[in-house]
């Protein structure tokens, strides 16, 4: 039983080294490549005039573009607008062809939610890199934990 306790020891704090290790690379990786990009938020963010490099300022810049967003298409998702719309001239009236109907053009409001979204899910998932490789960390202490008692129970007379 003590010799079963002892290498159930060393593995347990092998592996909460492992974990630990990887968890703070995890972290390192994500944080340099955020910092890589110099983004600042916006005045307007939760945050305001920030370097991007956190889980908060990373938070607080994607609700900055999907509020600038919202604002540029009138409150309106994705999904809650045309395909296409009526191509307009200078005065702001319709485009119209040679049997009266509207010239009918891609709709760039809807294609700019589809560059907002890519970013604001690029920062999403840097958030979740954070929380999963802090994760990782705190899993690892506590392997370690559990290997330093194991240890000692392993010296103790059973």
């Amino acid at each position: 039983m003590k010799k079963l306790l002892g290498v159930s020891s060393v593995l347990a704090i092998g592996v909460g080294i492992v974990l630990v290790a990887g968890g703070l690379w995890g972290i390192y990786f994500t944080y340099t490549s955020v910092a890589e990009e110099n983004i600042i938020t916006p005045q307007d963010a939760a945050i305001p005039g920030t370097p991007v490099r956190g889980p908060l300022t990373l938070k607080a810049q994607a609700d900055a573009i999907r509020a600038h967003t919202l604002k540029t298409t009138e409150g309106k998702t994705f999904s809650e607008m045309p395909r296409t719309i009526p191509q307009v001239d200078e005065q702001g009236n319709p485009v119209l062809d040679k049997e009266e109907n509207p010239v009918m053009v891609a709709n760039k409001t809807r294609d700019m939610w589809i560059t907002a979204t890519t970013l604001t899910t690029a920062l999403h998932f840097a958030i979740l890199t954070y929380v999963f490789s802090s994760l990782v960390v705190l899993l690892g202490l506590i392997s370690i934990w559990t290997g330093m008692i194991l240890c000692v129970l392993s010296r103790k007379r059973i």
